[in-house]
């Protein structure tokens, strides 16, 4: 491995969430064409079937991720920062990914069910956002998902999302078993 190489690994390493190819040029002080293959023969090199942990485009950037397999392991690390989605959560991040941007009226009609307190934690959790303010009567706020949500799910952006017949093609036990904490290695300064 080359020095540029052993650098771009220790700052995608690093960085706490996932960083884009023009942050690492900055930082770096390279040009993305010069870093795009470098971050290329590193993919190479971190494959899930070879490592604990890979490199993943996620969320318009990079970071390093560990294998779903060993999920159940460190989530023991991490009991203080994991949470776990009720269902009206998933139904509710599922209607706004999928439909955004989208107002609470509209994410309440298709749930049959008030979603404000839902919407108050999925926005303390940073996975959702506020995009603005529909130009109908009341000006009701439109709400989409965040960078955050792309982070924890995995996603580079929202074209990863699965179309109806993927998840129609998915094992049951897998659909109700959805990974609910970041999935990326964790760091600790100490």
């Amino acid at each position: 491995m080359n020095e540029l190489e052993r650098l771009v690994e220790a700052v995608i390493f690093a960085a706490e969430s996932p960083i884009s190819l023009e942050r690492l040029s900055v930082v770096l002080e390279k040009p993305g064409a010069e870093l795009r293959p470098v971050i290329l023969q590193l993919q190479d090199e971190y494959v899930p079937t070879a490592h604990g942990f890979y490199l993943a485009e996620v969320a318009g950037g990079y970071q390093f991720r560990s294998v779903a397999e060993f999920a159940p392991w460190l989530r023991k690390l991490s009991k203080d920062r994991s949470f776990r989605f009720s269902r009206a959560a998933l139904e509710t991040l599922a209607i706004i990914a999928y439909r955004q941007p989208v107002t609470r009226a509209e994410i309440e009609y298709l749930r049959g069910v008030d979603s404000g307190g839902v919407m108050k934690t999925l926005l303390e959790k940073n996975l959702l956002k506020i995009l603005g303010k529909k130009d109908v009567p009341g000006r009701p706020l439109l709400y989409g998902t965040s960078r955050q949500f792309l982070e924890l799910f995995g996603l580079r952006d929202l074209n990863d999302l699965p179309t109806l017949k993927e998840f129609s093609s998915l094992d049951p036990e897998l659909t109700e078993a959805v990974p609910l904490e970041p999935a990326s290695v964790e760091r600790h300064n100490g």
